[in-house]
């Protein structure tokens, strides 16, 4: 009955999703491979260093990777390519395919990112005593009330893991609170860390550059929610009376909102879109709204501050961590609970400022010109990276420890 719902919001890669792999496509697959399976964009970019690192110390080993959306699949073409010798869309967790699939493939291990849960798949893994690892694991509140629901459930599938790799040791008791035998639960980092760091030595800040060049400092409003962009244009306001020069990149967290921020921010100064200034060279402005995804990181290069969105409406906040690999001065608001941890620690060390008013923002904002400001905020993400970097290393020397078991 869900078939043809599936088959049409599933319509790119459906074949692969039925383990139905071309001639063509199958010859390529490397042979008993390391299969590697990020289901989206952030679980790509948590799965790169970690590939790089492969890569590098094992230039031989196999890799098939499998995504399950459209943007997670370009996203690894964009970021990882050449350290993967097959990607493939993932396939549908029911019992015939996923035996088809591992009849396929015929992995020596599967390595999930993050969240990505398929009992079906970990039952035949088992079955087939194929290791299966959790790698850069994460429980957010969601998924916690979730599993909590039906506890003797999840701890079941969670112990057809031969190991779980956490981000954090709230992960890990979570976990072992679950009743997940302690000795297959390990803490190696945040893999995204370093994912930022190899982010950050690609970056080409070139053309993004000649974009927001010009005399005044520039402040982002970076993955901003409804009801935010006001508060930051009325901030920008603020500091254009101190600063006349100063202008204000607004990226919203979904670009198709970028048309009605234009037009809001239109009424009280000269504003373009992203796609404007790049046709023009540049066009004219004070207020610039980015209308696509993949510029807010390297905008945050070429900033004099920032503000985090999603923070002061309550969405869980939007990553801090960008905007810190730079080592600018930002600030977010009361509502981080997505990433209470780096928020924490980068308040408390100086990278990161709590705002929760038009005027607070302001105020941050010029204080981000101050040089003992910038140079702090610097020293101070720099110390934070050094103190969470190495995920990826601590993982894959576990995941090595468990292969050779088997």
């Amino acid at each position: 009955m869900l078939y043809p719902w599936l088959a049409k919001k599933y319509a790119v890669g459906l074949e692969e999703r039925r383990a139905l792999y071309p001639e063509e496509k199958a010859g390529r697959f490397p042979e008993r491979p390391l299969w590697v399976h990020a289901v989206s964009v952030g679980e790509v970019q948590s799965a790169w260093p970690l590939l790089d690192l492969l890569a590098r110390e094992n230039p031989g080993e196999s890799v098939l990777l499998s995504t399950t959306t459209a943007t997670g699949r370009e996203t690894a073409f964009r970021l990882a390519d050449g350290l993967f010798g097959e990607q493939i869309y993932y396939p549908w967790d029911v019992p015939r395919i996923v035996s088809r699939a591992l009849d396929r493939i015929r992995p020596k291990g599967y390595i999930v990112m993050e969240t990505e849960i398929w009992p079906g798949m970990l039952m035949e893994l088992k079955k087939r005593s194929i290791p299966a690892l959790l790698a850069n694991g994460r429980f957010s509140e969601r998924t916690a009330r979730n599993v909590r629901k039906r506890p003797a459930f999840w701890r079941q599938v969670y112990d057809l893991f031969s190991l779980l790799l956490v981000r954090s040791a709230a992960d890990r008791d979570f976990l072992a609170d679950l009743g997940v035998p302690e000795e297959k639960l390990r803490v190696t980092g945040d893999c995204k860390v370093d994912a930022l760091l190899l982010r950050k030595r690609a970056a080409d800040l070139s053309r993004i550059r000649e974009i927001v060049a010009g005399q005044g400092p520039v402040f982002v409003a970076g993955s901003t929610h409804q009801g935010e962009e006001s508060i930051a244009l009325a901030a920008f306001r603020n500091v254009r009376e101190r600063i006349p020069q100063a202008r204000l990149v607004i990226a919203p967290r979904h670009p198709e909102r970028s048309g009605d921020v234009l037009e809001a921010v239109s009424r009280t100064a000269e504003a373009a879109l992203l796609s404007q200034a790049e046709r023009s060279g540049g066009t004219s402005w004070d207020i610039l709204v980015i209308d696509r995804i993949g510029v807010l990181f390297d905008l945050y290069g070429v900033s004099d501050g920032a503000f985090i969105g999603g923070s002061l409406v309550d969405k869980g906040g939007q990553n801090i961590m960008e905007p810190a690999a730079f080592g600018i001065p930002f600030s977010h608001g009361p509502f981080m609970r997505d990433f209470v941890e780096a928020a924490g620690e980068l308040g408390k060390l100086g990278a990161a400022t709590l705002v929760r008013t038009e005027a607070e923002m302001a105020s941050h904002w010029e204080r981000c010109l101050d040089q003992n400001e910038r140079e702090k905020a610097r020293r101070a993400s720099g110390a934070y990276f050094q103190a969470v970097g190495g995920a990826a290393k601590a993982t894959l020397d576990e995941i090595r420890r468990e292969m050779t078991k088997k």
